[in-house]
């Protein structure tokens, strides 16, 4: 199965393109069950691309069909306020759920590394690995949406058997 409702990914462009490119490259291998509709494919991006205004409007565009965001957290993403942290407060205050994706492999929020602005929010925190990110899509967007405003505070985390289940035992 795959997730077909648009998928917004948040990253580093300078450190972590190689992550955000992996994901594409799961998506086109045919022998691989990964799939997300990559929000990214809409709205271009121009030569006016250097212009802030003119790239946070398509950023927004590109918000609006989103179903959920995935955030890809390297060393320096809690550093990002221009995009990172501006897109993090596009998607809560839209109520998008964020699946924050460690790429040094944590399976629970790091705050070392975690954005100030998603940290202990009801966020679903889980590590780089192809199983755990196509788990979540299928799973935590449900989830968040049945939610009550009572138990939304804290970070999510998936326990050690969703991850065996899974064949991550590392």
């Amino acid at each position: 199965m795959g997730h077909k409702n648009k998928t917004y990914i948040i990253f580093d462009g300078d450190n972590d393109k190689w992550a955000y490119a992996r994901m594409k490259g799961w998506k086109a291998l045919e022998h691989i069950d990964f799939d997300f509709e990559n929000a990214h494919d809409e709205y271009s991006l121009t030569t006016n691309a250097s212009n802030e205004d003119y790239i946070k409007g398509k950023l927004r565009k590109r918000f609006q069909n989103a179903s959920q965001v995935i955030v890809l957290i390297g060393e320096s993403t809690k550093n990002l306020y221009k995009y990172v942290r501006w897109e993090l407060e596009v998607a809560q205050n839209l109520n998008i759920p964020i699946i924050a994706v460690n790429l040094n492999g944590d399976r629970k929020q790091n705050n070392n590394t975690c954005p100030p602005i998603i940290r202990d929010t009801y966020v679903v925190h889980i590590s780089f690995k192809m199983k755990i990110i196509k788990y979540a899509l299928d799973n935590f967007p449900s989830e968040f949406k049945k939610r009550t405003t009572d138990k939304s505070i804290g970070g999510r985390t998936y326990n050690e058997s969703v991850y065996s289940s899974l064949g991550l035992n590392d």
